[in-house]
């Protein structure tokens, strides 16, 4: 099973748990980001300015031969993946900010995405080519998070005792589906993994502790709040691999382009839970 095949799968089983998700938000926690704004901006320049260039650093850093290099860049110019909400969710996250810079953030990825894979493949590659913007994967993310979540708080509206009795199941259905990501990940691509780890190993794993860190302690360090903090941290932290695997080999037709994003697809899942125990064992403030 290929890694595409594999985290398609992965978003199935995450739209039933987004569902889950739907069923502890009212329109209340979107009010809330609405009024204070500042948490989602701050995510989205974490996002859109900071990651980009730390990426950029790395590969000249580590001097990465123009694919990797490219390959790199395009996982950090993708927006945030499906897992990152459930992530949010499960280490007491702003489940509500979490999902709004999702959807937000998937949007802008029609112009930036585009823009970043260009000026990386004119630089690493010295080639020009157009990269399509990819609107089927943005609605890929509204279907997935949106509108299960929507369903799900229409439930919690109309029959809170039936939302209140699934609350249970479904956060054992998430640890299940997480300990099963991670483990079939590892399994489909140790082959990989052990081929390329020495020359981006090092790097994709850096560059996601380095999202995980930017988008947990830049809002701090700006008076957010821990809840949008870490629902910031998980956005920022985990990147949509699929779309970033889906361009290389369908757009660019370069399966060394998509590596990058496959090796790093294995350690997200282990590093962002880590990361979200680390941070979420601290007290509460």
């Amino acid at each position: 099973m290929d890694i595409v095949l594999l985290t398609r799968l992965l978003s199935i089983a995450l739209a039933i748990v987004m569902l889950g998700l739907g069923l502890h938000l009212t329109t209340a926690d979107f009010a809330r980001v609405i009024r204070y704004p500042k948490a989602a901006f701050i995510g989205l320049a974490c996002q859109l300015l900071i990651l980009p260039a730390a990426a950029f650093a790395l590969c000249k850093a580590f001097a990465l031969s123009g694919n990797l290099a490219v390959g790199v860049m395009l996982l950090s110019a993708s927006p945030g993946g499906i897992t990152a909400n459930l992530y949010s969710h499960l280490f007491r996250g702003d489940v509500a900010l979490n999902i709004t810079l999702t959807a937000v953030n998937s949007l802008l990825s029609l112009v930036t995405l585009p823009l970043i894979v260009s000026f990386s493949l004119a630089h690493f590659l010295s080639a020009q080519q157009q990269v399509p913007l990819p609107t089927d994967k943005v609605l890929q993310v509204f279907a997935v998070v949106l509108v299960p979540v929507s369903i799900g708080m229409l439930v919690r509206h109309f029959a809170a005792a039936l939302a209140h009795k699934l609350d249970r199941p479904v956060k054992i259905l998430s640890v299940v589906a997480l300990v099963l990501a991670i483990a079939a990940a590892i399994i489909d691509q140790r082959k990989s993994l052990m081929e390329n780890f020495r020359t981006v190993g090092a790097v994709t794993l850096l560059f996601n502790i380095l999202s995980l860190s930017v988008g947990y302690f830049a809002p701090r360090i700006f008076g957010v709040a821990k809840p949008q903090a870490i629902a910031i941290g998980m956005e920022i932290g985990i990147h949509n691999s699929t779309l970033a695997i889906a361009i290389a080999t369908t757009v660019l037709l370069n399966s060394a382009i998509a590596m990058p994003a496959a090796i790093y697809s294995i350690f997200m899942f282990t590093t962002a839970a880590m990361f979200g125990y680390l941070v979420a064992r601290r007290g509460q403030e």
